[in-house]
């Protein structure tokens, strides 16, 4: 009977049938591929581009953009508008990344149950998102969202806000030390216009006025409102990208989410 050749020197065999010595060919060959993506960044002054327009939260806006992480919308909305052409026509300009650059962390996501918010903002009135977020199938009979009525009821409660400030300045968002120390008296500010003056100058586009409904009082719902309605409003994208317009006009045809 015919009996096969002994195998010399180094097999496949060998390395599949040892867990340790491909654990470890696994870990060189993972290593080399991210210092391969990794070390050029080293020699660039900066990853990201900046654009005109774009600005830190106010508080407001990041007081808002707390409670939309803290009740998991980011579970089934991204904020992320890819570079094909179903998605630019039923979303928007695709997302550029600049327009992430102070976000920590940032909410672009994969999943959509629901869909994409890196445009919404203006795209509703802020009667459509109370109603939305109160009862979601009166406006759209299909969704699935649970409802988020208590957010009008809460009167909003932050810590500090100039300690969230602080820390956000120091991971490199550009506060300013005026922006920090009057980080509480802004979060009151952009629900009351008439005194709003100084805010608006330190957050161009900061838009102002009651978002929930009842000038009485500052909810939760006032401040998940005023951060929906500033998303994809900053930049002004047919300027930032010019070039890249083109790349959209090009793009393959994607698969609607």
């Amino acid at each position: 009977m015919a009996t096969q050749p002994a195998e010399k020197g180094f097999s496949h065999k060998k390395l599949e049938r040892n867990v340790s010595l491909l654990g470890l060919f696994a870990l060189v060959t993972v290593a080399i591929g991210g210092l391969v993506e990794i070390a050029p960044l080293f020699w660039i002054d900066n990853t990201v581009e900046k654009v005109d327009g774009m600005r830190p939260y106010t508080p407001l806006e990041l007081a808002g953009r707390n409670i939309y992480i803290r009740e998991g919308c980011y579970l089934c909305h991204s904020q992320m508008i890819r570079p094909f052409r179903d998605e630019v026509e039923r979303y928007g300009h695709y997302s550029l990344a600049a327009e992430s650059m102070y976000d920590h962390p940032f909410q672009w996501g994969s999943k959509r149950t629901g869909p994409d918010l890196a445009r919404v903002g203006g795209r509703y009135s802020d009667e459509w998102h109370r109603a939305h977020l109160i009862d979601p199938r009166s406006v759209v009979p299909e969704s699935i969202m649970p409802p988020y009525a208590f957010l009008a009821e809460n009167d909003l409660k932050t810590d500090d806000l100039r300690n969230d400030l602080t820390a956000l300045y120091r991971v490199g968002v550009p506060y300013t030390k005026e922006d920090i120390a009057k980080a509480n008296e802004d979060l009151k500010a952009q629900v009351d216009p008439a005194s709003a003056a100084d805010l608006q100058k330190r957050y161009p586009k900061a838009q102002v006025r009651d978002f929930d409904g009842d000038p009485t009082r500052l909810t939760e719902m006032d401040a998940l409102v005023a951060y929906l309605q500033m998303l994809g409003t900053l930049v002004d994208v047919e300027k930032a990208a010019p070039q890249e317009q083109a790349h959209v006009a090009d793009a393959p045809q994607g698969k609607a989410p």
